[in-house]
């Protein structure tokens, strides 16, 4: 792939999916590559400062079994946008395009494919999900962030390359920072949850922290996301038993923040465990229910066996549970120590150099 070429890159939706291109943007830059985006009319409203020459915007919807009008609407909009995407594939002429999982990526990689045009799909989490299901047959190459992946056809596995959950630099910047251990001093708690995960924060969190001994809080000083409507409430529980805390609905920084912590409470998206495992931070890890696919149920499973984190599903994320993990971490604060290290030793930083390499290796590729 000589320099200059043209890589699109295709993600919308989250974080989650938006995170990983905007770190390969930078990856393929360095190496002298051009790039554009293409995503849903929805992300294109705050993908304004996403490191790509254009940003193009097409039609997308996640069809769900709401109702058969629903299901029928979703899927005239995938199809719509599938031959907006193939119009502006063929007028720009990407010498690959590359997607990131969601709905939103189906139309420019579907239209990429129906175009002639190399495609490899990034899978982020550990098991695959309905949109890169759909999308893996017809993908030349199927990157993978976790080195296990389910619900891949038998197939369908030659394909697959490991190459991790690219981070994004800001992730990258904190990553040398090394983990102090609390010994008898303060452990600093980092607790976030993302748009859909907060609220349960605010529930159980407070509520565990109170069930602690006083000598046991006096330990702690925390840093919690908790969105507006209960950041009061939150606020005042951790006022009323002493505890030094910062409430914020959003932190800019978080990933300095997860370099400070010496202990996290959060979602586990795939993005987040990567980040975790690339700065290499101990974590409680509560995967968001419901979803079909269980993907960050089998995200944390992974950082579990690594050592790096615990586990604990929604229905036993109970304050007594949960204040009974923390007092056994603050009476061993060396486990923590010993987390952090597991988190860091599975961690893969130069995930988006090794997605870049593999980008141009298949616009490369000669069928």
């Amino acid at each position: 792939m000589a320099a200059g070429k043209l890589v699109m890159l295709a993600a919308g939706g989250t974080g989650g999916h938006l995170f990983p291109a905007e770190a390969l943007s930078h990856a393929l830059h360095a190496r002298g590559q051009r790039v554009v985006l293409m995503t849903d009319t929805r992300a294109a409203e705050y993908a304004g400062s996403f490191p790509a020459e254009a940003v193009h915007a097409v039609p997308a919807a996640t069809p769900s079994g709401r109702s058969p009008f629903a299901m029928t609407g979703a899927l005239l909009k995938l199809a719509k946008g599938t031959f907006a995407a193939r119009r502006i594939i063929g007028r720009i002429k990407p010498d690959v395009v590359v997607g990131f999982g969601g709905y939103p990526t189906v139309p420019p990689v579907l239209g990429a494919s129906l175009a002639g045009v190399k495609t490899v799909i990034h899978e982020q989490n550990a098991v695959i999900g309905r949109a890169n299901r759909f999308l893996a047959g017809r993908a030349t190459v199927i990157a993978t962030g976790f080195a296990e992946v389910g619900g891949i056809a038998e197939p369908l596995k030659a394909k697959c390359r490991h190459v991790g959950n690219p981070v994004r630099p800001a992730v990258l910047e904190v990553a040398d920072r090394d983990y102090e251990w609390p010994g008898e001093g303060k452990i600093r708690l980092l607790v976030f949850g993302g748009s859909q995960g907060a609220r349960v924060m605010a529930d159980i969190v407070p509520p565990a922290i109170q069930l602690l001994s006083e000598a046991e809080r006096a330990r702690l000083s925390i840093v919690q996301q908790a969105r507006a409507e209960d950041d009061e409430r939150v606020r005042g529980i951790y006022e009323k038993l002493g505890i030094r805390a910062t409430v914020s609905p959003f932190f800019k920084d978080l990933p300095a923040q997860m370099a400070a912590a010496q202990l996290v409470i959060a979602r586990s998206g795939a993005s987040t465990v990567a980040e975790l495992t690339v700065i290499g931070r101990p974590a409680i890890l509560v995967p968001l229910p419901g979803s079909l696919d269980q993907d960050q149920a089998a995200n944390a499973a992974f950082l579990e066996k690594a050592g790096g984190a615990m586990r604990i599903l929604q229905p036993d994320f109970t304050p007594r549970r949960l204040a009974s993990e923390l007092s056994q971490l603050i009476a061993q604060p060396a486990h923590l120590t010993t987390m952090a290290a597991n988190a860091k030793s599975a961690g893969i930083p130069d995930a988006a150099d090794r997605l870049a390499d593999l980008v141009i290796a298949t616009a490369n590729f000669q069928n």
